[in-house]
């Protein structure tokens, strides 16, 4: 891990520290209002699982395109310029799905473009900052941060099952959430330590005259690469959890709707106690050992939530999948920090095959469960979940001096690499 470039107080750490936890937060809240109203933007429109899935890729595509370019993005604004920027962009999509879910499909799916565009590059500027945070800290903490953006999730998870229950409409809740978006965090992230790295261009140890350009390098590296897949996979069983359990909840098992949603805030509260202790456990066993023991963990609890027979022990199921979960996407931004100079690059590459997932998630779990079901369709996190088993130990910290990643893995001989 790199050293940051500049030495800083222990009360402007945790200035910097707190504005970090503030955006993931917001960030985390806002993304969970959207969610926990998806059933009844559902019904609305009358659409099938099918069709739900399709609109839902309409965030996943705004995300996917932003990812790319968010590293260079950052270089150019500056994490705190990016957050501040993307977050009022969300908040006023956010605003705008609200009162067009009123009109139809389409003003919906150009909401959730925008939004997923908007919040793409808010999600790589603040894991960039965490990371920073993390550097001048000297020990783990982004998964507490993911902690943070959980208990967002959580706090927006609970506000949505209580409208729901006091029959709020939809459009007043989220235009609501819009404008305490738009306020709260940018306010939040004035106190953002500077970027380790200046503004403009990232730096590029050990490339030369003629290699591509820094930011696109990044795609070219074999570790970046496999743990971009790493979080591809953890991501994806995030993802269906936040999109379908409490559809699968409602449909699959015929609850009412403010049990689909609690249970999707069990799933949620699991997922941020998990990011809460995940330090501890980095710490004492280790980013391969503690992922890999999640990722079994998370397979069980896909597996109960699917097939047991029983609401309340489906809820059980929710919990451990949570659980399983939870450190899967901060672990893998923190092995894609390793290198200060290069962060904004890679974390712009393993979030961009990250969200992939959710990308092809929702149309996937919609067509799959519109043949055999969405509860059953949902297994098909524990496939991806068993990849990342295998590939965990990509994510070891790089060794000093080692730029690629490649040095700590001598099983990628130079055949195996094709060089």
């Amino acid at each position: 891990m790199s050293r940051p470039t500049a030495a800083y107080t222990g009360e402007r750490i945790a200035v910097g520290v707190r504005a970090t936890y503030g955006a993931f937060i917001g960030a985390g809240f806002t993304f969970a209002s959207w969610a926990s109203r998806i059933p009844q933007v559902r019904d609305r429109l009358h659409l099938s699982p099918g069709q739900l899935g399709l609109l839902l890729l309409s965030l996943a595509a705004g995300s996917v395109i932003a990812l790319p370019s968010s590293g260079a993005i950052v270089h150019r604004l500056t994490t705190r310029v990016t957050v501040t920027a993307t977050s009022v962009v969300a908040a006023g999509a956010l605003a705008f799905i609200g009162l067009g879910y009123l009109l139809g499909v389409i003003p919906v799916a150009i909401g959730l473009f925008v939004f997923g565009f908007a919040y793409g590059a808010w999600d790589v500027a603040m894991n960039v900052q965490g990371a920073d945070v993390e550097r001048h800290l000297g020990r783990a903490i982004m998964p507490r941060f993911h902690a943070g953006f959980s208990i967002g999730t959580v706090a927006g998870a609970l506000l949505g099952a209580a409208m729901i229950a006091l029959h709020v409409p939809v459009t007043a809740h989220l235009v609501v959430v819009a404008v305490c978006t738009a306020v709260v965090v940018p306010r939040q992230v004035r106190g953002y330590l500077p970027d380790s790295t200046p503004p403009g261009a990232e730096p590029s140890p050990g490339m030369d005259a003629g290699s591509p350009s820094p930011l696109l390098a990044r795609w070219l590296e074999p570790r970046t690469l496999v743990v971009g897949l790493v979080v591809l996979a953890f991501a994806f069983a995030e993802g269906t959890g936040n999109d379908w359990i409490s559809v699968a909840l409602i449909d699959g098992r015929h609850a009412p709707a403010v049990v689909g949603t609690l249970g999707y805030a069990a799933f949620l509260t699991a997922m941020t106690s998990g990011r809460w202790v995940g330090p501890g456990l980095l710490d004492r066993f280790g980013r391969v050992a503690t992922v890999r023991t999640l990722a079994v963990v998370a397979v069980a609890g896909l597996l109960v939530f699917v097939f047991s027979p029983y609401t309340p022990l489906a809820i059980g199921g929710a919990l451990l999948w949570g659980v399983g979960t939870s450190l899967g996407f901060p672990v893998g931004m923190s092995a894609a920090s390793d290198d200060a100079s290069a962060a904004a690059g890679r974390v712009s590459v393993v979030a961009s095959i990250g969200y992939c997932a959710f990308l092809g998630g929702p149309p996937l779990i919609g067509y799959v469960g519109s043949r055999v079901g969405v509860l059953h369709a949902l297994s098909a996190a524990a496939v991806l979940l068993a990849v990342a088993l295998l590939l965990a130990g990509w994510l070891r910290p790089l060794q000093p001096g080692d730029s690629s990643g490649v040095a700590e893995h001598p099983e990628m001989t130079a055949a195996t690499l094709g060089s």
